[in-house]
């Protein structure tokens, strides 16, 4: 006789509880990107994020000890992009793409609101192996301020929630879900043609990778604005002539 099924494969997620869980969670990171995209500027605390670096391409990169991982931050002023540009690839896919090209799946899995969806990012056998056979069930939810300024934010679900909504694929066997912390985007339009760019990540792939691999490869996922910037400009619709 066989045994029960393991509680999580019956665990299901209604549509009002994960409406307001995905509200209440998205609001929270939504505050704190706004509050990491202000510390250190115009005269305000740190809130304990230290300035690592200036890279070359202008990226300020920053980090913030959270525990045995650290969270990191891009800064950039971009003075051929406007927010309004950015925006368009600013999200959970796209940033994805830059973070590993072996992305196999990005699929909308449920839309809460018009500004608000559940997306799942699956990563192949050939990715590097922070990414390597892993998933992650995200939220993510884009806002306008009253001031104008654009966030996106983007985390996991929590797993039991994650696992309601979409159980781990068990054929799978190497198949690992990540988890993806209190992430994403905070653009402040500068002038018609420049925007103040903050790129917020801390990223747990789970399983037997050390601590100090995942934030050295963290680092290097925040360096995805140039990337980005790159790609907003190429999608830009040509000038009419004079």
């Amino acid at each position: 006789m066989n045994g029960p099924a393991p509680s999580s494969s019956s665990w299901s997620v209604s549509e009002e509880s994960l409406r307001r869980y995905v509200k209440f969670a998205s609001e929270s990171c939504i505050q704190e990107l706004l509050s990491s995209s202000e510390a250190g500027r115009f005269g305000n605390a740190s809130n304990g994020w230290k300035v690592v670096r200036h890279d070359p391409t202008g990226v300020e990169i920053s980090k913030r000890d959270t525990g045995s991982l650290q969270s990191f931050r891009s800064r950039r002023i971009l003075t051929s992009v406007s927010p309004e540009q950015f925006i368009k690839v600013a999200n959970a896919i796209d940033a994805a793409k830059q973070w590993e090209g072996d992305l196999v799946e990005a699929t909308h899995i449920r839309n809460i609101d018009e500004n608000l969806s559940v997306i799942r990012l699956r990563f192949g056998e050939n990715s590097k192996p922070l990414f390597r056979n892993r998933e992650f069930i995200v939220y993510e939810r884009r806002e306008t301020m009253q001031d104008g300024t654009l966030v996106v934010a983007v985390a996991s679900l929590p797993k039991e929630m994650a696992e309601g909504l979409e159980p781990t694929n068990r054929k799978k066997k190497n198949s690992i879900r990540g988890f993806l912390v209190e992430s994403g985007w905070v653009l402040e339009k500068l002038d018609d043609t420049s925007c103040m760019i903050t790129y917020v990540v801390q990223l747990d792939p789970i399983g037997w990778l050390p601590k100090c691999f995942v934030n050295r490869l963290n680092t290097k996922l925040v360096m995805v604005i140039d990337n980005l910037r790159k790609l907003a400009q190429t999608s830009l619709p040509s000038l009419p002539p004079p």
